[in-house]
């Protein structure tokens, strides 16, 4: 998966774009009983439950994974062409692009309206959250005490300085995570945060958020940040690993835990519209819900399925109160700010 951003693609890649989607066997799209997904997550964390709803309906579902970024600029590129029925990403800033960008069909689906609350959603669900992913602080059990960090800010503090490992700058869990940040603290506060993240990781920065937390697991850093379910699918193949989590900003007047949607979307040219709504009515039902959860470690938004029992209870933190949709405009003011203060 590509994951660095693109906010300017060299208009050679977008005519390889062009010229791939050209050339994409529009045939699987056109049987009425394939759906063709264009997806941001990995293969394998996704896999498993469209193979489900096959089983269910006898409808195949056809992946095309990618970086979410490429994949919003290859609908734009394709148009009405795209062999896409649905977008699915990990996350909600990259769909409300989407829907910005007039690429995704609005829904009136009262199994969705019924199933995930409407924070999850746009508001003319266009796009609709499936699980919870929240950044959250990893720290090494036998090198840090939990009551050491109470809010992510804290992790500028030179006391950090050489212990901590970060996500590259093209993380789009970084670029959520600094929009919420930049909507709570204001750009000043994030800059001095963000300056202090570069000055205390060194050279302890990485693609993938599974490196981060095995760096703290072997001791070579403290601490870390990342999206909570990297150290829970760590534990599960690990469970002696000196891990544990903090769920940051909890204290009266913080801002609460930073969390994002994996959600999906039927794009605007689908023709296959009403396969495409029951895929998403799967997702979204009970048994779908429980399935995803289950398999991503994710906290699934349906109120009446349970998470994980490993995960921290839900219902024992808050999450920060900055709107899914904001995310689609804070993006540019925060690629700038990122780059401004040369995070690698």
């Amino acid at each position: 998966m590509i994951s660095r951003h693109h906010r300017h693609m060299p208009a050679l890649l977008l005519i390889l774009i062009t010229f791939c989607a050209l050339s994409f066997p529009l045939t699987d799209s056109i049987a009425a009983d394939k759906l063709v997904v264009y997806s941001g997550r990995a293969e394998r964390l996704i896999k498993p439950v469209f193979d489900a709803f096959t089983a269910k309906t006898g409808i195949q579902v056809d992946l095309l994974s990618s970086g979410t970024t490429e994949l919003v600029n290859r609908l734009k590129a394709e148009g009405d062409r795209t062999p896409a029925d649905l977008l699915l990403t990990n996350d909600a800033g990259s769909l409300e692009l989407a829907r910005g960008a007039g690429l995704l069909r609005p829904l009136n689906m009262r199994e969705v309206e019924r199933a995930i609350p409407s924070q999850f959603r746009a508001a003319d669900n266009s796009w609709v959250g499936l699980s919870g992913r929240f950044w959250i602080i990893v720290y090494n059990t036998t090198m840090v005490k939990p009551d050491q960090l109470i809010s992510l800010l804290d992790l500028a503090n030179p006391q950090w300085k050489d212990k901590l490992a970060i996500p590259n700058s093209g993380s789009e869990y970084l670029q959520a995570g600094v929009s919420v940040i930049r909507a709570a603290h204001g750009d000043e506060r994030t800059k001095k945060f963000l300056e202090g993240l570069r000055d205390n990781a060194g050279s302890q920065v990485y693609q993938k958020s599974s490196q981060i937390v095995d760096a703290v697991a072997k001791g070579q850093v403290a601490v870390g940040i990342v999206n909570h379910y990297y150290v829970y699918r760590h534990l599960a193949t690990q469970p002696a690993a000196p891990l544990a989590v903090i769920m940051p900003d909890q204290k009266d007047g913080g801002m609460g835990a930073i969390m994002n949607v994996t959600g999906i979307g039927i794009t605007k040219s689908s023709t296959h519209v009403d396969n495409a709504k029951l895929l998403i009515e799967f997702l979204v039902a009970q048994a779908g819900q429980k399935m995803f959860a289950d398999l991503d470690k994710e906290y699934p938004l349906h109120p009446e399925v349970k998470a994980d029992p490993a995960l921290v209870d839900r219902k024992s933190f808050r999450a920060a109160l900055v709107p899914l949709t904001r995310l689609a405009e804070l993006r540019e003011p925060t690629l700038t700010l990122i780059e401004q203060v040369g995070l690698r």
